[in-house]
């Protein structure tokens, strides 16, 4: 069954079906609140907070419409804005990103050596995104770790597509400034590690 379907479904009163969908999701929205709990050093209230949207998700099911957004736009919209609740709760001022889970792949012939430098760029690429904004912030983890489609950013963000392009580009140009001294000048931003333009 589509999104869609599992949706008429619920609201037709099939509530079990409920938690099919939220199997979609739960991964990828219990990371990206990870993401941005983890410099307020509140990643331990990923998992209730992931509780939370879904619950949140599930009271408002029956004023979701798909002409306005995806669901998984509308659930991400849920997500981002429980997080900045708590965080504002918390007096927290800074979002983070670290370790995102995933396991960098190296050819088959790199060395110890490679893989540690390697290891090493992604962490300084990730330092870098800790101290964007947190618009930039949101947008960059949505386009380079959640592979969103900018009108997808601009929905979850509640900012124009033109709006979100914008804060990718001062987002990329600001980390490119940060990682010159330890890259020099001569690269581009798109090959630092983590990082790609598009």
């Amino acid at each position: 069954m589509t999104d869609s379907q599992l949706i008429r479904e619920i609201k037709d009163g099939n509530i079990e079906l409920y938690s099919e969908l939220m199997s979609r999701y739960q991964r990828k929205i219990l990371s990206f609140i990870f993401h941005m709990l983890k410099s307020a050093k509140l990643e331990l209230l990923a998992e209730d907070l992931c509780s939370e949207t879904f619950y949140k998700a599930y009271r408002s099911l029956h004023s979701f419409r798909e002409v306005d957004a995806s669901f998984s736009t509308w659930l991400y919209t849920i997500a981002r804005n429980t997080v900045l609740s708590e965080l504002r709760k918390q007096k927290a001022a800074n979002l983070s990103l670290d370790e995102s889970g995933i396991v960098p792949v190296t050819a088959p012939d790199a060395g110890p050596e490679q893989l540690v430098l390697r290891n090493e760029r992604m962490a300084m690429v990730r330092e870098a995104i800790n101290n964007l904004p947190e618009k930039q912030r949101s947008a960059l983890i949505l386009r380079e770790y959640d592979q969103m489609d900018y009108q997808e950013i601009a929905s979850i963000l509640g900012q124009t597509v033109s709006s979100v392009k914008s804060l990718l580009f001062r987002a990329r140009a600001s980390v490119k400034v940060q990682l010159e001294p330890y890259f020099g000048e001569a690269l581009g931003v798109e090959e630092y590690e983590g990082m790609k333009t598009r």
